[in-house]
C-alpha cells in the first residue's frame, strides 16, 4: 500500500522534472495535478518525456518498465504519478 507521504514524494518529484524539463521558474504548486504535460503551462515533448523518466527513476530509485507504458495515455501529471506509484508498488 502506498502512503500518503509517498505520494506526496512522488507528486513533488514529478512536478519538479515536469518543471525542469518545460524549462520553468515556477514553485511546484503552481502545477495542478491534471495539468496537461503539454498545454497551457507545460510543454514536454516525447524527447522530452523519455528523459524525465530517466530522471525520476534515478531520484526516486525505481525502474519504470518499457511496457508499463503500453496501452496506457500518458497525457497529465497525475498520469505520471500513477505510473510511478505503480512501479513503487511493483518493486516492493
Amino acid at each position: 500500500m502506498i502512503t500518503s507521504d509517498r505520494r506526496a514524494a512522488v507528486t513533488s518529484a514529478v512536478k519538479r522534472m515536469v518543471i525542469l524539463e518545460s524549462r520553468l521558474a515556477v514553485p511546484e504548486d503552481r502545477v495542478r495535478d491534471d495539468e496537461p504535460l503539454n498545454g497551457g503551462l507545460l510543454t514536454v515533448n516525447s524527447l522530452g518525456f523519455l528523459g524525465m523518466l530517466v530522471r525520476i527513476e534515478d531520484e526516486l530509485d525505481v525502474v519504470l518498465p518499457d511496457d508499463m507504458f503500453v496501452g496506457r495515455p500518458v497525457r497529465t501529471v497525475s498520469d505520471v504519478v500513477e505510473l510511478v506509484l505503480l512501479a513503487v508498488e511493483a518493486d516492493r
